[in-house]
């Protein structure tokens, strides 16, 4: 007699299946951005560099991911989305495994890029999965879940990656992404849906290469002086090229039918204040998890396990800070508590200039811990604010903008930050302990001065009724 069929999953346990793939694939992808940064010293050691030229391991990621993201959605309709976030994960392992086996900072660096490409696919890809599978009462709840990951990914990235480096080596902390990406490819097999609709128009390849180019060319500036040894001329022209690209892609998609993001999205004020913020605020506040990490083990002499865990304060005070928020915005407004929290934010991270290598360990604990708490809310308060006027298909579009513009933003703070701590470092002649200390102070004083300027931008919002709309999730 023949066998029965398998019975299939019933549409509940196939959703929280879904839910729970796409919750591991945001875990590797926040959990790999945040577990470098502990073991840079470690990886600099290794691969016979200096510490303090090592930022572009973590630019290659954040870059590669901001260029991508734009076609992500594209690419997700057209091939659909089961085949798309397998390949996410299979190019997120190989990038992982490929940076275990580097011999050098130049292959590392091309692997890295490799990694990035596969996470710039993979979270977009799965929320545009749940968006599909869920109906719209339930999309908020399912994404609030999907978000757990995220906010345990950087908690955890830090402690891990320094003890990693300790008890094994740094090739460990790219090594433990295959087990997770092998479990995520099975499951996705079983539970991600094809999600291939009929096919979408053409690709804009034109404006994607011009926006994509532009966003190279000048991150690549601002991190050749103090990593690739470019001389000036080259710099400038790389800067000249990479913003004459983007001004290109603004005319391109003034006349294109269907551009990757329309011009027509920045006539939402809300949108278009909460991106520039966004940019600038985070050009600041995204280079404290590159130069927290690499102070206290140059400067302060901590061992890599820690130096991660003197960061679990701040991610922990961040997550206590969510609710906070709300409340927060629903009592003063978006205005009042986006232009007074960035103020308090680029305070805080230029009093890291007081840190010394004989401050106590709680007085440093509390120092971190308040600076994770404003850094968390002023992410939640201007992620809000830049979509809560989308609607329709623009909310899509403007949502791909902001994460575009969120990774851009963390490329370019750490090669800022990495730039200015270079010619403090020059300047503080000559390099010992002592000078390299006070180039990281004076570092912490530059960024955080950019931080406390981008609060003039939060200040051209409209001035709105306390009691308004409030934070639906964190940011």
């Amino acid at each position: 007699m023949a066998s029965a069929p398998p019975t299939p999953a019933t549409p509940a346990t196939s959703g929280r299946s879904l839910l729970w793939l796409v919750a591991i694939g945001f875990f590797m992808q926040t959990l790999d951005a945040t577990i470098v940064n502990t073991a840079l010293p470690a990886m600099a050691a290794s691969l016979g560099e200096s510490p303090l030229r090592m930022q572009s391991v973590v630019v290659a990621y954040s870059l590669t991911m901001a260029m991508l993201i734009p076609a992500s959605g594209w690419i997700a309709d057209r091939f659909g989305t089961r085949r798309v976030y397998l390949l996410a994960i299979a190019l997120f392992a190989l990038g992982s495994l490929l940076c275990a086996i580097s011999q050098s900072l130049g292959t590392l660096v091309a692997s890295r890029v490799v990694q990035g490409l596969g996470g710039a696919l993979l979270m977009p890809v799965g929320r545009l999965a749940v968006l599909r599978a869920f109906p719209r009462e339930q999309f908020l709840r399912a994404m609030s879940f999907i978000a757990i990951p995220g906010l345990i990914g950087p908690l955890m990235g830090p402690p891990l990656g320094g003890w990693l480096v300790e008890v094994a080596s740094w090739h460990w902390i790219f090594l433990i992404n295959l087990p997770v990406a092998l479990a995520g490819g099975v499951m996705s097999m079983l539970f991600m849906p094809a999600g291939r609709v009929p096919p979408p128009g053409a690709f804009d390849l034109s404006g994607f290469v011009l926006l994509s180019g532009g966003m190279v060319a000048v991150s690549l500036s601002f991190g050749g002086v103090s990593e690739l040894g470019l001389r000036h001329a080259t710099v400038v022209l790389l800067m000249v090229f990479g913003l004459a690209s983007l001004v290109a892609y603004w005319l391109h998609a003034l006349r294109h039918p269907a551009p990757l993001f329309s011009p027509h999205l920045f006539r939402v004020p809300s949108l278009r204040v909460g991106l520039l913020g966004n940019l600038f605020a985070r050009l600041g506040s995204s280079c404290m998890p590159f130069l927290v990490p690499l102070l206290m083990q140059v400067s302060m002499r901590y061992s890599p396990a820690q130096a991660g865990m003197m960061m679990l304060p701040m991610a922990l005070a961040g997550m206590l800070a969510k609710p906070l928020v709300t409340r927060l915005i629903l009592r003063a407004g978006y205005r009042r508590v986006l232009v007074a929290n960035t103020l308090a934010l680029g305070s805080l991270m230029a009093s890291f200039a007081l840190i010394t290598p004989g401050q106590p360990v709680w007085a440093l604990l509390l120092h971190l811990a308040c600076f994770g708490m404003v850094n968390s809310m002023q992410f939640t308060a201007m992620n809000t604010i830049t979509l809560k006027d989308m609607e329709g298909p623009a909310a899509s579009s403007g949502n791909s903008l902001l994460s575009m513009v969120q990774m851009l933003a963390m490329g370019l703070g750490v090669a800022v930050a990495a730039s200015v701590l270079a010619g403090f470092t020059g300047y503080f002649d000559p390099v010992g302990a002592e000078q390299t200390l006070s180039a990281f102070h004076a570092t912490f004083v530059v960024m955080g001065l950019v931080t406390v300027a981008s609060a003039w931008i939060f200040w051209q919002l409209e001035p709105d009724a306390p009691g308004g709309w409030g934070p639906a999730q964190a940011g």
